[in-house]
């Protein structure tokens, strides 16, 4: 939170000095939203959001806004405010209880953080570092016992309509229905978001912008997808010109494993002496794409 009340979500690792973020919520008399101190606040989407900051926080402008830290007066962090929404949201608090998870590893982002849920928001459950592969398997569990349902085929068609990807509505489905990092509950979708915890944030040199060389197709074994849910999603890939594929979507993050074969469309970006392919450079990311072929020929 700003000095004015906006609240942006931190969108990034890089936070030496300004927070890497975008702006999600802005005060205003006729918001739709009402955050428990009664402030009324209006949400933002991606490019009414960098609408609003080139005309009112021009000094924020970037490929993200940046914040500089003089300018924050509060920090809200999901896993300090996890109690405090299970306390106040019933659902939160029996989605929770299906999981078993380490304290201070998990919580809340988005608009439950913020408390301007509505009834229609979404669950935006986040788990850091190593918690969150416990957490997947933990929910691939309790989907497998019954205790939270399959995502339906409405659902799905819902996710797919949002995401809007360059590959069709059979192949997402069965990228996505392996991943485990979302699903439906008591009739509200939820994610489980992956985050970096403390323990490994810097485990990959600092996201730059390259040099961008052209667009290309390839076929790579992936070698280490560890970051894969990561955002960006990372993979490194045994190729002749490429090191790493890198999704800025979250449609393509998850989308292959290590020792799995990939297939992938983006960007050419120089770095040193890495180069990277770069999928998700617009907000759709048309024209751009990660699948598995080892999952699609199988």
């Amino acid at each position: 939170m700003t000095e004015d009340g906006c609240l942006y979500a931190v969108s990034g690792y890089e936070n030496d000095s300004r927070a890497e973020c975008v702006l999600r919520y802005v005060p205003t008399q006729d918001g739709d939203r009402t955050a428990p101190s009664g402030i009324r606040y209006k949400k933002y989407d991606f490019a009414d959001a960098f609408a609003w900051v080139k005309e009112h926080k021009p000094e924020y402008l970037d490929l993200v806004h940046r914040v500089p830290l003089s300018d924050i007066v509060r920090v809200l962090k999901p896993e300090e405010e996890a109690a405090n929404i299970a306390a106040r949201n019933p659902r939160v608090a029996r989605l929770f209880s299906h999981f078993d998870l380490p304290p201070m590893t998990f919580g809340c982002t988005g608009s439950l953080l913020a408390g301007l849920e509505n009834s229609a928001s979404d669950i935006d459950m986040v788990v850091y570092g190593s918690a969150w592969f416990l957490a997947r398997e933990q929910l691939m569990a309790a989907v497998k016992a019954g205790k939270i349902p399959e995502m339906s085929e409405e659902m799905w068609q819902k996710v797919y309509r949002k995401r809007v990807p360059d590959i069709s509505f059979d192949d997402f489905v069965l990228h996505e229905s392996r991943k485990f990092n979302r699903g439906e509950f008591e009739g509200t979708y939820f994610d489980l978001l992956y985050s970096r915890g403390y323990d490994n944030i810097r485990s990959v040199p600092p996201i730059t912008l390259g040099e961008k060389t052209g667009v290309m197709t390839i076929e790579a074994k992936v070698t280490d997808a560890s970051l894969a849910f990561d955002s960006p999603g990372i993979y490194k890939v045994d190729h002749e010109e490429i090191d790493m594929v890198l999704s800025f979507t979250h449609t393509y993050c998850g989308q292959c494993f290590t020792g799995e074969t990939l297939e992938a469309k983006g960007v050419v970006e120089e770095h040193g002496d890495q180069t990277w392919l770069i999928v998700g450079t617009t907000r759709e990311a048309h024209g751009e794409y990660i699948v598995s072929r080892t999952l699609l020929d199988q």
